[in-house]
């Protein structure tokens, strides 16, 4: 064989080894997966806005939050007595209040219990349980696009307190609220509108009672608020000759406050201590004459969610 034919054989084997190879490697990566470089992305959940709001603090017995959450909260209210009022003086109450997520919607809630403390002379500086308040929320509407929440609910005050702190006293009172909250990013406002309207009206008055927060989640550590709590009597009751009535903590039965307005405006701040612990503090002062049973309170209390 002539070295020329020699070189011609060994060339054509040479393709056809070259192009079995490739067929063979473009076989491999047609049913192999390309790997990459980097690691799969993990898709990630997103916050919820509600995430970033607040219960209130101050009015801690009707402004009644509008999201649905599970936590028990100690709450300690440290009361000024305008010296208009009988001479004045103070009050302290220590309470503690349960709500309890049933679904994402509907929520069970004790919103009032505890024991009062008055420093009043007038009245021979009384002191004794609150009574208990018991009762659901239930949130209609809530709209994660929109932040928006708005939840009707209702409670019943079990007179269980003691007269001597001007519980225990007409056969009960329901309240009738409606509450809602709205988030402009981490700005939120939130309101509650509700009528308490007792059993027993002689014994109790009949109020209307509106409250209005805004708040601003500028971090975890601290979220600043301001607040407006008011109360309109619209049927006086009566039980004692008094012109005004007793805010959130006290229904006297006043028989000359028919149509008084009395409320208060706060400012205040939580803090978030724990990923479900708030920390919170309000200041109130009064400012609707006559201002009747308050000049200013502190409020603290703590939110242990769960």
């Amino acid at each position: 064989m002539d070295p020329q034919t020699h070189s011609r054989r060994w060339l054509r084997r040479l393709s056809l080894t070259s192009c079995a190879a490739l067929s063979f490697i473009s076989a491999l990566q047609a049913g192999t997966p390309a790997l990459s470089g980097k690691a799969p992305t993990v898709p990630v959940e997103a916050v919820s806005w509600k995430e970033h709001t607040i219960a209130p603090v101050a009015n801690p017995f009707f402004h009644e939050d509008a999201v649905i959450r599970s936590e028990i909260r100690p709450v300690f209210v440290y009361h000024n007595i305008d010296d208009e009022f009988l001479g004045g003086g103070n009050a302290q109450l220590y309470a503690m209040q349960i709500r309890y997520a049933i679904t994402d919607r509907l929520a069970f809630i004790a919103t009032q219990d505890g024991y009062f403390d008055i420093q009043n002379d007038a009245i021979a500086n009384p002191e004794g349980w609150m009574d208990l308040a018991l009762g659901f929320k239930y949130a209609v509407i809530d709209d994660e696009a929109s932040q928006f929440i708005l939840t009707p609910g209702f409670t019943f005050k079990i007179p269980t307190g003691d007269r001597e702190v001007f519980q225990g006293r007409g056969g009960g009172e329901w309240d009738l609220f409606i509450a809602a909250q709205k988030g402009f990013g981490d700005f939120h406002l939130s309101s509650n509108l509700g009528v308490r309207l007792p059993n027993n009206t002689d014994e109790n008055s009949t109020f209307l009672h509106y409250s209005m927060m805004a708040d601003y989640y500028t971090c975890r550590w601290f979220i600043p608020f301001v607040a407006f709590n008011a109360y309109t009597v619209l049927d006086d009751g009566n039980n004692i000759g008094l012109d005004t009535e007793g805010y959130d903590v006290i229904n006297f039965g006043s028989s000359e406050a028919n149509g008084v307005t009395q409320g208060t405006l706060g400012v205040g701040f939580r803090s978030r201590i724990l990923n479900n612990v708030d920390l919170g503090f309000a200041y109130e002062k009064a400012i609707i004459e006559p201002h009747g049973l308050t000049e200013d309170r502190f409020t603290v209390d703590v939110c242990i969610r769960f």
